[in-house]
């Protein structure tokens, strides 16, 4: 098989160090993209060794994929509060806030981050920026009056600091893209936001608007892979930064079909 690019091994080897965190006995909030999938498989690893977990995933993408490598899957309800959630961010800033939502599970990742004692979240150092908003900012939206949604949104932003306004609904082929949830995306393409908390309040008084895809105070720690092994992690609470590094053997059950 192909050996895997720089960004993949960024993603794998943020994963495989995140996947520490995880002891025998946990409740772990499994998050959705191409860099939680890597964590899925590595936790799975550690499974089939003999760690015993239940994972809350937070799509249904990432459920099938914890059942295929034999992590038991139960729901938020069942677990009712999590010890640890593990997930990748599209964008994160200096003081560990995010965007997320660019796979479109913003709402159950963020229920399911916020229901844990701990947010960790795993990325290639290319999702680090100096200010949020260069990712277009995802919005989950009632279908019912979207376009009555959108518009509010617009005339909101006009009194934001924000560099940019223009709002897309997202698109699934020539229809409409729909969340696990029922709901539609705005995707708001701000390019640079100025107060990301502010921004999130007001956001989420809009009457049709679900949730937002800022994560402000959720994560406690950042998991930054790196092309050629590194793995920094920066602890938000203790102030601490620590690096590691990861040699590849690069096995074949672990590398299969990993796709964003």
């Amino acid at each position: 098989m192909s050996e895997l690019s720089p960004i993949d091994k960024a993603k794998f080897v943020a994963a495989k160090q995140a996947a520490d965190y995880v002891e025998d006995g946990m409740r772990v909030g499994l998050g959705t993209g191409s860099t939680a999938a890597w964590l899925v498989k590595c936790l799975g690893e550690k499974v089939a060794a003999g760690l015993s977990i239940r994972g809350v995933p937070t799509s249904s993408r990432t459920a099938e994929l914890a059942r295929e490598v034999g992590i038991e899957v139960i729901s938020l309800d069942e677990a009712k509060w999590l010890d640890l959630t593990i997930d990748g961010a599209d964008e994160f800033d200096g003081n560990l806030n995010l965007i997320k939502g660019g796979g479109g599970a913003l709402l159950q990742e963020k229920i399911v981050a916020t229901a844990s004692d701990q947010m960790v979240v795993i990325a290639d150092a290319g999702k680090q920026v100096e200010t949020l908003g260069a990712f277009p900012l995802p919005l989950e939206v009632i279908p019912f009056g979207w376009q009555t949604t959108k518009t509010l949104v617009e005339e909101m932003l006009i009194g934001m600091d924000v560099l940019g306004r223009r709002t897309s609904l997202r698109m699934n082929g020539d229809a409409p893209y729909y969340t696990d949830e029922g709901n539609h995306i705005l995707d708001l393409h701000l390019n640079r936001i100025g107060n990301a908390r502010q921004l999130s309040l007001v956001l989420n008084q809009i009457p049709g608007v679900v949730e937002n895809g800022l994560f402000i105070d959720i994560c406690d720690v950042v998991v930054i892979g790196y092309g050629d092994g590194r793995v920094e992690q920066r602890d938000i609470n203790a102030g601490t930064v620590t690096e590691a590094r990861h040699e590849f053997i690069e096995t074949e059950n672990l590398f299969t079909d990993i796709g964003d």
